[in-house]
């Protein structure tokens, strides 16, 4: 490869890549182990964490994960390593399922409209604030009225995301609170933090004869008794799906929902699952309506929502399947009677429950002496409960308390009650009439036909077989890092010690997650270079908002309130100038020259005439264009000469690790994004993680968090639910620290530029690259531009993308950072055979391109306008094409022992935005569908 390259070795390639300037002087000093040797050491970390017994709740439950999904979905490389579904002929297996969510959702909550995930319950929650934010009727000041019974971490939230937006915040009963003209929406919680039942009806009635709207956070397991919100008049409902089968993970990762009115859907935030058709009329997924991608929008983002929790998200949705509407109303049924039983047994040994309607919690009062009592049994016992305040115990139950569990229970808060006790006056409820559930859900054939074992299974993997992950492929996507998720990384994640922790447990037992947390920060700030890290923001796109309100608060703590205005170059990420906005933060947009580098004469001017306000520059390096900007100490220097910060956007980062840094390079802080450079995969659209790294002088403001003191001494407040954001994941970045070490951190950086710049010189005869460094090289990613292709042949980078597939190959990044091109990054893992795979069936391409060019192939009818070409048409008795069946789908030959099949053909994306679909259609919704999609073929 380096003959290829033209390069003596590979030291003189990443000279000719790498500034010397910003070259790391010294090694990174982290020790590497072997496989066998970490996971050793880590099951001794892991038997640090005491797994008790939780019934803490707070949006929190301990859950059944069927081993049918953790085998083939959680622990399965062909459901976590695909990207995310903007490629959807490739991605119809998670799509299909992710409308189940959607569906699932819906149907739960009683609204129309649901999305396909969020990070989770309480950025929902903040999510769902925004929204109402923008849809709001009255201009002036804006207030939001909260219930006090919301979670305190939701609370915390909602603080975090309005201030910088100007909202104010009123923390009163909704039911008497004035909801004058200022006020644009209330949120109320139910079940609140309490574990109370709250009547949403009057609530919502209120509200709408105000002129204002609502939103509601509940629990998904108890709307399959109690009436949803959508029936009582809610306009936005949010809550977490993590009880549906996905593991606590100390917090995470857990797929949040938010469902709507039909009238907001082009203002809902993440990305929204729609059906279509494709170009033989058949049914076809899609993410519709571009709400996929609002950070494309920029500083006019509704939101900077980039990762979603696909992962998690589908675990849930498979959870639904699975048990279906009856299986799910047994498992309430359940958790609700042993709620009642242990609520009735603590009022006859003379507890007061406080709770006149609940579902699964139940809130007791008694002398402060009675409640040390029973905390002193419920400790012994190893059962973690909840004490809010002075003399009140809160327990929260859940689908995994058994017989023996509910035992220890009684024992707690009636000493001496046997347990047949609890049956003694025989089933009861406390939901009001008024708050049972009538209406049905969940009546979609998918919820009610795969309740075997054997019929999930099949389910499952039939889903699977429709997708391309990485574990078919190389996933060449340009800025997102498809590299390799080792098992050995990804095996602990699932180890009861991390899995079954609550995160609001108490601290002492979480020792062994302490010390990964600690080893993992300490790990970060040597490679970033800088003093101090947070791993709340659950992520990149938190990171950057988290990031910037710590640059925010380090102005105002030097008295520089006015510091409002960010410089953003043009080649920024999209979610940059969304996140400033979100900030509180005016954009300015800094030039960049015909090279694609930052325009330094613009930057300069903008800053000076910007010198009182400037808060920051966000930088991403290498740029976007995959390059190394030689000037990148000068930019910083201009930036820090005018009062301002420079954050680094760390989505680059796979091409920094061992050989510079931010710090080397002059940044004063910096996001990472755990799912690219350090190896969490990409879960079929999200998990993600982004901590964010920070100099010294930064440190102090670090991110808090309301129940678990982390963070700061002058913290802000916190970005995400839970104190360590997606706690259980950060043990696959983790594990890809210690196990390669700073040697082997460093040789990945180096392979990752050998391979983009192997990739260069094999297909640069082929395809214009867009932009290189000073010496001719790229860094980690290139640009390949097909515009001048277009001009001359009509053939577009949509089309090589789509032609791909019939190659087995997921597409590169398409028309970013620059409209009209394809970036490529192979990543270290990829080994030659790959590449040169990838190079081969590049070439095929452009020969069929010319082809067309030639005149010696149709303009329209020709294998990449039509492509992708599924199998259902390849075999069909119908073959119009004056190309053949074998050019089609053999057009290389090792296809033929190694052929992926797309599942459809190309989607038609208007037709999905004008028919928008967004819950498992029923099969007679397809009528004339087919006949419509042919008649349009012919025109």
């Amino acid at each position: 490869m380096l003959d290829d390259v033209g390069a003596a070795s590979l030291e003189t390639l990443i000279d000719e890549i790498v500034p010397r300037a910003i070259r790391l002087s010294t090694p990174l000093d982290i020790a590497a182990e072997t496989e066998a040797a970490y996971l050793h050491r880590l099951r001794g970390i892991a038997a640090r964490n005491r797994v008790c017994r939780t019934y803490i709740g707070l949006g929190y439950h301990d859950t059944h994960t069927p081993a049918v999904i953790t085998r083939n979905v959680f622990e399965n490389p062909g459901w976590y390593t695909p990207y995310t579904p903007y490629q959807a002929e490739i991605a119809q297996g998670r799509l299909e399922s992710l409308l189940n969510f959607q569906t699932m959702v819906e149907d739960l909550t009683g609204m129309p409209i649901a999305n396909a995930s969020l990070l989770d319950e309480a950025t929902a929650a903040a999510e769902a604030m925004a929204l109402l934010a923008r849809v709001r009727k009255h201009e002036g000041p804006s207030t939001f009225v909260v219930s006090p019974g919301v979670f305190p971490h939701v609370r915390a939230l909602l603080e975090t995301r309005a201030a910088p937006l100007g909202i104010a915040l009123r923390f009163e009963d909704p039911r008497t609170a004035d909801l004058g003209r200022d006020v644009f929406g209330v949120y109320v919680q139910t079940p609140d933090d309490h574990g109370a039942l709250v009547d949403v009806g009057p609530i919502a009635r209120r509200v709408h004869d105000a002129g204002t709207l609502i939103a509601v956070g509940t629990d998904l397991l108890a709307l399959t008794v109690v009436a949803p919100p959508g029936e009582a008049g809610a306009d936005v409902v949010v809550g977490s799906a993590q009880r549906f089968g996905v593991p606590l993970g100390y917090g995470g990762p857990h797929a949040a929902f938010f469902a709507t009115r039909e009238a907001y859907v082009r203002q809902m935030p993440g990305r929204l699952i729609g059906v279509s058709v494709d170009a033989c009329g058949r049914r076809a997924y899609r993410m519709a309506l571009q709400t996929r991608e609002q950070h494309i929008r920029r500083e006019k983002a509704t939101s900077n929502i980039c990762t979603a929790q696909a992962l998690l998200a589908n675990m849930a949705a498979m959870y639904g399947v699975f048990h279906g509407p009856v299986g799910l109303t047994a498992i309430a049924e359940r958790v609700h009677r042993q709620a009642v039983a242990i609520a009735r047994a603590a009022v006859a040994h003379g507890w007061t429950q406080q709770n006149a309607a609940y579902f699964d919690t139940i809130r007791l009062h008694a002398e402060e002496r009675t409640v040390g009592a029973a905390r002193a049994a419920a400790e012994k016992r190893g059962m973690n409960l909840r004490y809010p305040e002075p003399g009140v115990i809160q327990i929260s139950l859940n689908e995994t308390v058994s017989d023996a569990d509910l035992e220890d229970l009684l024992h707690i808060v009636a000493p001496g009650a046997p347990l047949a006790a609890l049956e003694e006056h025989g089933p009861a409820r406390a939901i009001p009439e008024a708050l049972v559930r009538r209406s049905s859900f969940m009546t979609h054939p998918v919820f009610n036909r795969h309740h075997s074992e054997t019929e999930m299974m099949r389910y499952i993997r039939s889903l699977e077989r429709k997708d391309l992950g990485l574990d078919q492929a190389m996933i060449p996507l340009g800025s997102c890092t498809m590299k390799l998720n080792a098992a050995a990384e990804m095996m602990p994640v699932g180890w009861p010690e991390f899995a079954r922790l609550h995160p609001f447990a108490p601290t002492e037992q979480a020792a062994g997650y302490r010390q990964v947390f600690e080893e993992l920060e300490k790990a970060l700030a040597a490679i970033t270079g800088f003093q101090a890290v947070s791993l709340q923001p659950n992520s990149g796109a938190q990171g950057e908002f988290a990031g910037l309100l710590v640059v925010r608060a380090y102005h105002h703590a030097r008295g520089e309130h006015y510091r409002d205005v960010v410089l953003i170059p043009q080649s920024a990420h999209g979610t940059n100038p969304a996140s400033a906005t979100m900030a509180g933060m005016h954009v300015v947009v800094v030039s960049t020259d015909a090279t694609g580098n930052i325009d330094v004469a613009d930057l300069r001017a903008k800053a000076q005439a910007n010198r009182e306000r400037l808060s920051c520059l966000m930088v991403t390096y290498p740029s976007t264009h995959g390059v190394f900007e030689e000037t990148i100490r000068e930019i910083c220097q201009v930036v820090h000469d005018h009062g301002g910060q420079v954050y680094m956007d760390g989505a680059n980062m796979n091409a920094q690790v061992g050989l510079t840094s931010p710090a080397a390079i002059g940044a004063d802080l910096c996001h990472l994004n755990l799912h690219k450079t350090f190896a969490i995969p990409h879960g079929g659209g999200g998990p993600g993680m982004g901590p964010i790294a920070v100099a010294a002088h930064l440190a102090p403001f670090l991110p808090g968090h309301p129940v678990i003191p982390v963070g700061g001494a002058q913290a802000i407040p916190p970005v995400s639910a839970a104190p360590w954001g997606s706690a259980s994941i950060l043990l696959i970045s983790y594990g890809y620290v210690r196990m390669l070490g700073g040697r082997g951190m460093t040789d990945a950086t180096r392979m990752a530029m050998l391979n983009a710049n192997y990739l260069k010189v094999k297909l640069e005869p082929h395809y214009p690259v867009l932009y290189v460094g000073s010496k001719g090289r790229v860094a980690h990613e290139l640009i390949f531009d097909l515009r001048p292709i277009k001009q001359q042949t009509g053939i577009d980078e949509t089309d090589v993308a789509k032609r791909l597939m019939d190659y087995g190959f997921h597409a590169p990044t398409v028309s970013f950072p620059v409209p009209g091109t394809l970036m490529v990054e192979p990543t270290e893992s990829e080994p030659k055979e790959e590449l040169d795979r990838f190079c081969e069936a590049m070439m095929a391409i452009r020969r069929e391109i010319q082809a067309v060019a030639d005149g010696r192939s149709d303009p329209r009818d020709n294998v990449l306008k039509h492509a992708p070409h599924a199998a259902a048409d390849v075999t069909s008795d119908d073959w119009s094409h004056p190309y053949s069946r074998a050019e089609a789908a053999y057009p290389v030959a090792g296809l033929r022992d190694r052929k992926y099949w797309p599942a459809v053909a190309r989607i038609d994306n208007p037709y999905g935005d004008r028919n928008l679909m967004c819950a498992c259609p029923p099969v007679d919704a397809y009528a004339g569908v087919a006949d419509e999609a042919a008649e349009r073929v012919k025109v």
